[in-house]
């Protein structure tokens, strides 16, 4: 299995699975974005954007999607399609960049990737309350002292909406978040999977 990765991009999900799943990776560390800053890298992904993730002859970009494949192969930090939580499962996975980081990534661009004179300060903060909004979901799933967002078993899909708030603490809007929210995030980040994930990005 080999990564392209860019630090605390959404590439990071894919490092954190495979380091909480234990799995053999080669990793590639790329500047950001690629495909300014290592244009060769456009032969391999013409998207040019990352992750871009191979094992064998499998060839994927989206980091969700990855994530649910590692835990496949692995046979872990998943949710079986019999098991209750299936549904809630799979709709985390697909939220988690569909909903919520989507909107960070236009905060992102229109308040710090863009040239000064193209930055709109109005539509990062719409994008911004949309995120925060979006987080309802989570801090409502999360209101019954359950510890993960699927029940007692960490999964990938914790993995994925993790990320979101990883993206919001950069972006310094996390302790606009709902309490819950913010302790499922401490939980999250505070296990040895994300800290090896986070050593392994610095090389």
């Amino acid at each position: 299995m080999k990564l392209w990765h860019c630090r605390d991009a959404r590439s990071f999900r894919v490092l954190w699975a495979l380091e909480e799943l234990g799995l053999p990776y080669e990793l590639v560390r790329l500047p950001f974005p690629p495909r300014w800053q290592a244009p060769e890298f456009l032969a391999l992904n013409p998207l040019g954007t990352i992750p871009f993730f191979t094992d064998g002859a499998v060839r994927m970009t989206e980091s969700a999607a990855i994530c649910q494949y590692l835990a496949e192969q692995a046979g872990r930090l998943r949710i079986a399609p019999d098991h209750p939580a299936y549904g809630d499962y799979l709709n985390f996975l697909h939220q988690s960049d569909a909903t919520l980081t989507f909107p960070q990534t236009l905060v992102l661009r229109y308040s710090l990737l863009e040239k000064p004179e193209n930055r709109l300060p109005k539509v990062a903060a719409d994008y911004k309350r949309w995120f925060l909004a979006r987080t309802l979901w989570v801090e409502q799933a999360l209101a019954d002292g359950r510890p993960w967002l699927c029940g007692d078993d960490f999964t990938v899909a914790d993995i994925a909406v993790a990320y979101a708030f990883l993206l919001a603490g950069t972006l310094g809007h996390l302790d606009e978040v709902g309490p819950h929210a913010r302790a499922f995030w401490d939980r999250a980040s505070a296990r040895e999977g994300f800290a090896r994930a986070k050593a392994a990005q610095r090389g």
